[in-house]
């Protein structure tokens, strides 16, 4: 999953996040639609009765359908207009949201899943067709949902509704950890047959009012909620692609709510009394993708030469400004699943000085790809060209735009910046890692990889499953190409006439439940 965009780095001999924020709030939010267009007073983030939060902005590709939700603004709306079946505890875990139960067969492979009585947002019932109609086309490769390879694992065919209010999913292998699905990112409920979402009728707890793409969202409370009357009258989310401009955003009272502070503006806003910090440890794994399926990288000893001359510490203390650890080129560090016994990875000159000449590569050019989209990219660019050329390597960047960047690293280049907030390991592994994947941007391809996860996810025993989730994990660490360099905390930060929000991890229950939010 993706992050939001932060303040520009600056450029020095030993690259550091810039130290001095944007002067002059007006300045810094003079495009992001704050300083116009707020319908009523600023003090305090705009209307009395309503909330105001600020994120990176999509462009203008952006859209209100759930299935299609890249980054955590799409997630924050679909939170508020939508539902799901489950949703993730900060740990992982699986907890119920519009599903009552669940249970398997003996076998793993045929689910049964019993609603709750809940209606959608024009007084109908949220019924089995919709959840059927829901997850199929969610499964749809054309349709882009982020967890379309979860979904793909059911056999639609066989699948079928048991009653307006259950569903019984049957899928096409053994699988005793299919409840994670009903929490995934793009697995929200829709009305069966829905295609247009101009006027979007979910079953969440806030209704449509308006939404520009790259522009604001407009929300209402909706009484009839099955959890409850969200607390607030109403909800917009404003784009604020530059993190000064979030930031001053929140200082100045216009908005209640920014997403995704970091480096100096977390330091600042430790120190001002007007606001409080929202901080999730070690919430973003930070990724160097390396495509194996591309030259220079489909030779193995080039991603290893880079996964030996990085210095992960150093990543950490500049890049990150401190705000976070070191990675170790996996994913899901400290969640269920993730192995515990693996040595760190430390930086060893020689040895990668010493792989680069048996690839032939001494003086090889490599341009990377980043963007301002998340502020540790540009110095961590920096700092590793520096790092690299000390092994034979010259790195470069190429900055691409924030608004188009993860559509366009999907096709071009041979190396990229890129960022996941936490989620599931074993679905990561199938959405990320396995050969074929839609979000395998490494195209990364190891049989013996798939099957150790097919094995893993068919196991009953959950220690078997387990050990073997382990293996795999160790195979993709030293072959994927995805270099985990750092796990990076995340910051969001409120109002102090805020309450009912929590520090939670991006893609948990907790982080953005703009339904709970009171104002003082």
């Amino acid at each position: 999953m993706t992050t939001h965009a932060r303040t520009e780095p600056g450029r020095h001999p030993e690259p550091g996040r810039r130290g001095v924020l944007a002067a002059g709030g007006a300045l810094a939010l003079a495009g992001t639609g704050l300083l116009s267009g707020c319908g009523g007073d600023t003090k305090d983030g705009g209307r009395g009765d309503g909330f105001r939060a600020a994120f990176t902005s999509g462009g203008s590709q952006e859209t209100l359908d759930p299935h299609v939700a890249p980054n955590f603004v799409d997630q924050a709306r679909a939170k508020a207009l939508y539902d799901t079946l489950g949703t993730y505890a900060d740990d992982m875990s699986v907890r119920k949201r519009l599903a009552e139960s669940w249970e398997s067969d003996a076998s793993g492979t045929r689910w049964s899943v019993r609603l709750r009585k809940a209606r959608f947002h024009d007084g109908k019932p949220v019924t089995a067709k919709d959840v059927l109609y829901s997850y199929r086309r969610a499964a749809d490769p054309e349709v882009g949902s982020p967890s379309q390879v979860l979904l793909s694992a059911i056999d639609f065919t066989a699948s079928k509704v048991d009653g307006v209010r259950s569903v019984v999913f049957v899928l096409k292998a053994p699988n005793f950890e299919f409840p994670t699905v009903f929490a995934g990112p793009g697995t929200e409920i829709i009305p069966d047959g829905t295609t247009d979402f101009r006027k979007p009728i979910g079953s969440g707890p806030f209704t449509y009012v308006s939404f520009t793409p790259g522009g604001t969202a407009r929300y209402k409370r909706w009484a009839d909620h099955w959890d409850g009357a969200p607390h607030i009258a109403e909800l917009e989310i404003v784009p604020a692609n530059e993190e000064s401009a979030r930031l001053n955003a929140l200082l100045s009272g216009q908005v209640h709510y920014a997403a995704d502070m970091a480096g100096a503006s977390v330091e600042r806003l430790k120190k001002d009394g007007s606001t409080r910090l929202l901080t999730a440890k070690r919430a973003t794994a930070q990724q160097l993708l390396l495509r194996t399926g591309r030259k220079p990288f489909d030779d193995p000893r080039l991603i290893r030469a880079v996964q030996l001359g990085i210095d992960r510490q150093a990543l950490v203390r500049i890049a990150l400004a401190g705000h976070g650890e070191a990675g170790n080129d996996l994913f899901g560090m400290g969640l269920r699943g993730y192995p515990d016994d693996l040595t760190p990875r430390e930086r060893d000159v020689d040895a990668a000085r010493k792989l680069v000449k048996e690839a032939d590569a001494d003086g090889l050019r490599i341009t990377v790809e980043t963007s301002s989209v998340d502020a540790a990219w540009e110095p961590a660019a920096d700092l590793m060209a520096r790092q690299l050329r000390e092994i034979g390597l010259k790195l470069t960047a190429n900055t691409r735009a924030s608004s188009t960047y993860f559509s366009e690293i999907k096709t071009k280049g041979v190396a990229a910046f890129n960022t996941t907030s936490t989620l599931p390991v074993s679905d990561f592994l199938q959405q990320r890692v396995r050969g074929g994947a839609a979000r395998n941007q490494t195209q990364y391809a190891s049989k013996k990889f798939d099957a150790l996860l097919d094995r893993a996810r068919t196991t009953r025993d959950e220690q078997e499953r387990l050990s073997l989730l382990a293996r795999a994990q160790k195979i993709a660490r030293d072959e994927s190409g995805l270099l985990v360099w750092a796990f990076s905390d995340a910051n969001d930060a409120i109002s102090r006439s805020v309450g009912g929000l929590r520090a939670a991890p991006p893609n948990s229950h907790g982080w953005a439940r703009f339904d709970r939010v009171r104002l003082a």
